[in-house]
C-alpha cells in the first residue's frame, strides 16, 4: 500500500544493484527511502525490491486460456489475429474489468509496475488508465493504433507489420516519448530493421544472432525477454532461445516480462522460477532482470537511499522459507504470494 507518513521497516534486505544482503532498518517518508541503517537484531523479515514486469498485453485477459491453435500470426499478429478479433468484440467495461483483475494479480505477486503494449488506440490507452486507477502498480503504457501520442510512447509490433513505423517513431521522438519494438520473436528477420530506429526497448529477440546481440549491447538497448510465452507459443524449445546467457555474457541489459495474459499469467514469480529452471543463469541475474525494468518508469527499482520506496516485505516463517541458505535463490525459485506480508509500492 502507498505510504504517506514516516515508517520504519527492519529486516534482512537486498540492497542496491548488487542485491547485497544486510540486516538493516529502512525509514520511509513521503514514499521515499530516507535512510538505510545497519542493525544488530534483525526482525526475521526479508525486504526485497518489488518487481517490474517489462512486457505485458493486459487486454488479453479477456481471452485467457481460450482454446487456440495456429501459427503465431494466426494468434497475435495485428490487425486480424485471434486476440485482436476478441479485443474488438469485447465490451469496454469487460476489458477494463479484466485488465484491473490482472493488475491486482500482479500486485499480489510483488509487481509494482509494468510496461504494456496497449491496443485500441486512444480509447485503449484510456481504458488501461481506468483499469489501473487507484492501484499500487504503475503502468508505463506504450500505445498503438493512434494511442502513441496520448501514452508514454509507442509499442510497435514487428516493424514489418507497420507501414508507417517511421512516422510513428518520429512523432514519439518529437514528443519525448519511449519507442519499443517487438523483434526477433519468430525469426531474426525484423531485428535489423527495428535497430535502424534506435529504440528504447526491444521485446523478445528470441532468435537474435551473435552479431545482432553485439549491436544491441553496443547501442545500449535493453531487451525484455518473455521465456514462458516463447515456449507456450512454440517459438522456442531450447534454453538457447531467447539467448539469455549470451545477452548477459555480452554485458547487455536484460529485463523480464510475461507477455500475453491470453497464454501466460502475469506473475513474475512464476517467470523467475521458470527462467531459473530452464536457462540456468544465476539468481542474482534473474532478480535484476525482474527489477531493472523500473528504469522504463524513470527509477532504479533498487533499495537505495533517496529512491522511491518500491519494495516487498516477506515473512519467511509463513512457510518453509525460513530454512533458506540463500535468500536470493529462494526468492527466485520458491517465493509465492502467501509469504508476501505487505507491499510498500510507491512507484509514481
Amino acid at each position: 500500500m502507498q505510504q504517506s507518513s514516516e515508517r520504519v521497516i527492519t529486516g534482512r534486505a537486498l540492497l542496491g544493484e548488487d542485491l547485497q544482503e544486510e540486516d538493516v532498518s529502512i525509514t520511509v517518508s513521503g514514499g521515499i527511502i530516507t535512510s538505510i541503517e545497519p542493525v544488530s537484531r534483525p526482525s526475521g523479515l526479508w525486504i526485497v525490491p518489488a518487481f517490474f514486469n517489462a512486457h505485458t498485453h493486459l487486454g488479453d485477459t479477456v481471452a485467457m486460456d481460450i482454446p487456440a491453435r495456429g501459427s503465431l500470426a494466426d494468434l497475435v499478429k495485428p490487425p486480424n489475429g485471434l486476440k485482436h478479433r476478441i479485443l474488438a468484440e469485447t465490451p469496454r467495461a469487460d476489458l477494463v474489468r479484466g485488465m484491473r483483475a490482472s493488475i491486482n494479480a500482479m500486485i499480489a505477486t510483488g509487481t509494482a509496475g509494468f510496461a504494456d503494449f496497449r491496443e485500441g488506440g486512444v480509447d485503449g490507452v484510456a481504458a488501461l488508465r481506468e483499469a489501473a486507477a487507484g492501484l499500487d502498480c504503475h503502468p508505463v503504457i506504450l500505445g498503438r493504433d493512434g494511442g502513441e501520442m496520448v501514452s508514454d510512447g509507442a509499442g510497435i509490433s514487428s516493424v514489418h507489420d507497420m507501414k508507417n513505423a517511421e512516422e510513428v517513431v518520429r512523432g514519439a521522438r518529437a514528443a519525448g516519448k519511449l519507442v519499443a519494438f517487438h523483434a526477433g520473436e519468430k525469426n531474426l528477420d525484423d531485428i535489423d530493421d527495428a535497430l535502424t530506429f534506435e529504440p528504447d526497448l526491444l521485446v523478445h529477440c528470441t532468435h537474435a544472432t551473435e552479431g545482432q546481440l553485439r549491436c544491441i549491447v553496443d547501442m545500449g538497448i535493453p531487451i525484455a525477454v518473455c521465456p514462458r510465452s516463447n515456449w507456450v507459443l512454440g517459438v522456442t524449445a531450447s534454453p538457447a532461445y531467447p539467448p539469455i546467457a549470451r545477452i548477459l555474457k555480452l554485458g547487455g541489459t536484460l529485463y523480464l516480462g510475461t507477455d500475453n495474459v491470453m497464454f501466460v499469467q502475469p506473475d513474475l514469480l512464476q517467470e523467475m522460477a521458470f527462467t531459473s529452471t530452464v536457462y540456468r543463469v544465476t539468481p542474482e541475474e534473474i532478480l535484476r532482470a525482474a527489477i531493472a525494468g523500473a528504469r522504463l518508469a524513470g527509477i532504479s527499482g533498487y533499495l537505495e537511499e533517496r529512491q522511491s520506496a518500491h519494495f516487498l516485505v516477506i515473512d519467511p516463517s509463513r512457510g518453509n522459507l525460513s530454512f533458506s541458505r540463500d535468500i536470493r535463490a529462494t526468492i527466485v525459485k520458491r517465493l509465492d504470494s502467501s509469504s508476501i506480508g505487505q507491499n510498500i509500492l510507491t512507484l509514481q
